[in-house]
């Protein structure tokens, strides 16, 4: 597998090259105010730009990574460490990835509906 991807400007691009789980989406109110909408992310990748790759401290436990010339949101990753997890919005290609679960359930808006069938693990 190699699937590419990168910010509107291709600042920032990075190579998918194994998946250590497919896509989840979460609807806390960070991923939300960071998006614009719920989150659709995954992990694993292989970054191969990040001339204008900014972090920002969303909260004590994680920060988000954008790139500064276009804005995109790009990337969450704990503080202190571990699994970075990509938008899956910014991939390049048709994937034939799959959204496997919905997190953080509670925080969803009410101008959407959680899509059901999906298994939900809605706990803060």
């Amino acid at each position: 597998m190699d699937v590419s991807e990168s910010c509107l400007c291709r600042g920032v691009a990075s190579k998918v090259t194994s998946l250590l789980r497919e896509v989840v989406a979460c609807h806390c109110s960070r991923c939300r105010r960071t998006s614009g909408h719920f989150v659709a992310a995954m992990d694993h990748r292989v970054m191969t730009a990040n001339e204008t790759l900014t972090w920002y401290r969303s909260s004590p436990e994680a920060k988000r990574g954008f790139c500064n010339r276009c804005g995109d949101t790009l990337s969450y990753r704990p503080v202190g460490g571990g699994t970075t997890s990509s938008m899956a919005g910014t991939l390049d290609m048709s994937t034939g990835f799959g959204l496997t679960h919905h997190m953080c359930c509670a925080d969803n808006s009410d101008y959407y509906e959680i899509t059901v069938g999906l298994q939900q693990r809605c706990a803060r």
